[in-house]
Formats: C-alpha cells, structure tokens, sequence
C-alpha cells in the first residue's frame, strides 16, 4: 500500500468554534492520537486531503505520511472520516499514529466477482450479507479490498470468511460469518401466494336460508 504525503498544522485549542474556524479557511479539522501518546488537534487543508484520497483510491484504508509545522513526519492510518449526513462534506479526520513495522487491525472491503449459477440459471437472487471483515497485518500489506468469487454458488450456497484467502494477513473476523448467498427467486403466481396464506382461490359459496328455500320453491 502506497505511503500518501500530507502537511497540516497544530490546531490551537479544541471545540466547535476552533473547528468552524478551521472549515471555513478551508481547512478540516481533525486529531492525531497514538499509543501512550498525547491527542494533538490539527488542520488539514481540504484540497490536499481530498486529492490524497483520490490518490489513495478513496474507500479503503489509507496511510499518510503526515507533517504538522515543520516537525517530523509521522505516519499514520486514517481511521475515520466523519461527514455531513446531508451535503457529505468532511467535517473531522481521526488519525491513528502508528509504526510501519507492527501489524495493525483493520476492517476491509469484500467485494462480490461473477454471476452466480443459481441467479444465471436458476432465477435466484444474491444477497451479500458481510460488506467487510476484520484483519490484522502490517500497514504497507493492507490490501484495497478482498476478492469473493461467487460464479459456482447455485441455489441455496453460501461464501463465508473461512472461504476467503487475504496473503500476509491473519483474519479475525468470525470464520463462520456469512459474506453472501443466492437464495430461491421471491415471485409467487397469484395461487401459490394464496396457498402459502392458507387460503383457497375458489368462489365462495353463500349457504341458502330457509327463506331463500321457499323463494326457490315458489319460482318453480
């Protein structure tokens, strides 16, 4: 995974008015924090940071080399990147200082590759259930994403994480964890669904009364 550099700033004092002041020239605010280390406050500037991503392939997990005011660099993972619920702009970045040479835990993206057999030929639906796990490995291994194919499951199959192949990299996530599976087609003709209610599709037959008796009587 490709080291992405980035400069920022310490950001003197903490709150929502110091952040407001950092967006609005421009800036995201945010925090860097470490094992055994002091939380400092810093700014970005949004630009650089959104090009950082797009560098990184924006979606995984991404490692900067971040320096603040001239002083060392420090390299880092971004752990969250939180946003507006209604414009998705930035509002604050947490980065976690970390070292190149110990491993680190992560949450990674599965991706689904093929058409199921069940869904080509079978009509069935795929349903991917588990959209990441959880691994462990050095920050330079972490991969983009994991690869699932699903091209063999028929009707009723499922992929778990125990199925899944990350190189250099230990999984912790549950490995009897569901990631996808192709389940039977859900459209019922108009007498299957009425069988599956308990209910019958014939004409209902209304019983006659006595007086409907005499009246059939007197008609004939």
């Amino acid at each position: 995974m490709a080291i992405v550099p980035l400069a920022g700033r310490v950001r003197p004092g903490t709150g929502k008015g110091p952040a407001r002041s950092a967006r609005r020239a421009g800036e995201i605010p945010g925090v860097i924090y470490g094992a055994g280390e002091t939380p400092v406050a810093l700014a970005v500037p949004k630009k650089e940071f959104e090009l950082a991503l797009k560098t990184a392939h924006a979606g995984g997990n991404v490692i900067v080399a971040i320096k603040l005011d001239g002083a060392a660099e420090k390299t880092a993972i971004i752990r969250e990147v939180q946003r507006d619920p209604i414009t998705h702009d930035i509002l604050h970045l947490d980065f976690h200082h970390i070292s190149l040479t110990e491993k680190v835990t992560v949450e990674v993206t599965v991706h689904l590759v093929g058409t199921p057999d069940g869904v080509k030929n079978g009509g069935g639906i795929l349903e991917h259930i588990t959209r990441t796990i959880e691994i462990e490995c050095l920050p330079t291994q972490i991969p983009q994403h994991l690869e699932a194919d699903v091209t063999s499951l028929a009707i009723g199959d499922s992929i778990h994480v125990r199925d899944l192949n990350v190189p250099n990299a230990e999984i912790l996530s549950d490995p009897d964890t569901t990631i996808a599976t192709v389940v039977p087609p859900t459209v019922m003709t108009e007498a299957a669904a009425a069988s599956a209610a308990g209910t019958s599709t014939e004409p209902e037959v209304i019983a006659k009364g006595k007086g409907d008796e005499a009246k059939g009587k007197d008609e004939k």
